[in-house]
């Protein structure tokens, strides 16, 4: 006890130079905890949007054309067909795993009785609930029998469930009761055989199988865009390799030059999942980087205060050597001055840290913007776990220690008569 009023009594009589050590392992901390909090947002953020999609999977869609071929301008539109997604079955059979299409019927009502809404129909393959990463909450998801027989059936989200039986929004129990029901699509009458969850960016559609929706409304051998799984691509090089040979083919099919690649775009997400780990794996790092010397700026301001402090008190030590004090006492009183220091201010700028994550996790961490594909956040759960706290809070304090040590080794060897000299 006597150790720590002395203590206090030295933190009392020099308050600029201890706030300022403080302040140096407060803001340590607090810049470390902050940099990776806000780096986590970024990272978990990007994370949750590859997530909403199958990683191995491709989607194409038609493009312009940007060089003329074969006697043909620039600039004419490339719709894909049916045609193409038998190309992209059979001559590329090697790699696929399930190859489907997807086409869109825009501003179509779905009414239940008195209640409706307004929505796009999208006529899918059942190879969809995989790539889109469909989370279905009741019923099923359209099947291939419903591509075969050209079903009238009907997939929606639990939203629009909702609106057409007229339930509140948190009753999801009573929503089950419309599979098996029939709504009306236009003109044209539809079983509910499923209902999904509905995304977090509020984006949701009505679904039912290709086949049905392309011969009611007459579409032809058109196809909106071309979506697949896929195997045997590990690498970047197999993967460009690969779309290369595919943009050619289906290219061939619309007299399009070979390497125009404007005519048919391919989203490959999973060399975009690969570039982005990559991404991240540099973020990282980096923010650990700048965040570990904003923690030794810290150390070294411990250290800097701790060497001054046993050049002021030179004299004091001596006297106190003088009249029988030992070695291990001024040792264990500087050791302890810089422990306490260090936890203390440690300790507050770990909490204001985790305060100002918490803050960017309430404000950013529900921010969104709109990509035009969808609605994306721009922060999601922007904090750092307790442990990183605790460790670097408790590297600081041992640096702390450590920078303690090494000037309270040279307090504790100086002789009584050379420190009574010391100005």
């Amino acid at each position: 006890m006597e150790l720590l009023n002395e203590i206090w009594q030295t933190a009392r009589r020099n308050k600029l130079r201890t706030g300022l050590t403080g302040f140096a392992v407060a803001w340590g901390i607090f810049m470390l905890i902050v940099l990776l909090g806000a780096g986590n947002g970024l990272i978990n953020a990007q994370m949750k949007q590859s997530n909403r999609f199958l990683s191995n999977s491709m989607m194409i869609f038609g493009g312009e054309t940007s060089k003329p071929y074969k006697g043909l301008k620039e600039g004419r539109d490339i719709r894909l067909q049916k045609r193409d997604v038998e190309t992209t079955r059979h001559d590329f059979a090697d790699y696929m795993d399930e190859v489907g299409a997807l086409m869109s019927k825009e501003g179509l009502t779905i009414s239940l009785g008195q209640q409706y809404i307004s929505n796009s129909l999208l006529g899918v393959y059942p190879n969809h609930n995989q790539v889109d990463k469909v989370e279905m909450l009741y019923g099923r998801f359209i099947n291939q029998l419903d591509l075969q027989q050209q079903r009238k059936v009907i997939v929606l989200s639990n939203k629009h469930a909702q609106e057409l039986l007229g339930t509140k929004p948190n009753d999801d129990v009573s929503i089950s009761r419309l599979i098996g029901q029939y709504v009306d699509v236009g003109n044209f009458a539809f079983r509910v055989v499923g209902i999904y969850k509905e995304r977090e960016d509020g984006r949701s559609n009505a679904l039912t199988a290709f086949t049905t929706l392309s011969t009611m409304f007459g579409m032809g051998d058109e196809v909106g865009r071309i979506e697949f799984t896929f195997h045997g691509l590990p690498t970047e090089e197999a993967n460009e390799e690969f779309e290369k040979e595919y943009r050619a083919q289906l290219n061939a099919n619309h007299q399009a030059a070979p390497d125009d690649e404007r005519s048919v775009w391919i989203w490959n997400r999973y060399t975009q999942s690969m570039q982005m780990n990559k991404g991240i794996g540099i973020i990282h790092t980096a923010l650990w980087i700048v965040g570990l010397f904003t923690l030794l700026s810290g150390i070294v301001g411990v250290s800097n205060i701790m060497l001054i402090t046993v050049k002021e008190r030179t004299r004091e030590f001596g006297i106190r050597k003088a009249i029988g004090a030992k070695p291990w006492s001024i040792l264990k009183l500087i050791i302890i001055e810089s422990v306490i220091i260090t936890t203390i201010f440690g300790y507050i700028g770990m909490l204001l840290g985790i305060a100002v994550n918490e803050y960017m996790d309430a404000t950013l961490g529900h921010h969104t913007i709109d990509t035009g594909l969808f609605k994306a956040t721009m922060f999601v759960d922007p904090t750092v776990g307790l442990d990183v706290c605790v460790q670097a809070t408790a590297v600081i304090i041992l640096a702390g220690t450590i920078a303690g040590l090494v000037p309270a080794l040279k307090a504790a060897r100086i002789r009584p008569i050379e420190a009574l000299r010391a100005e």
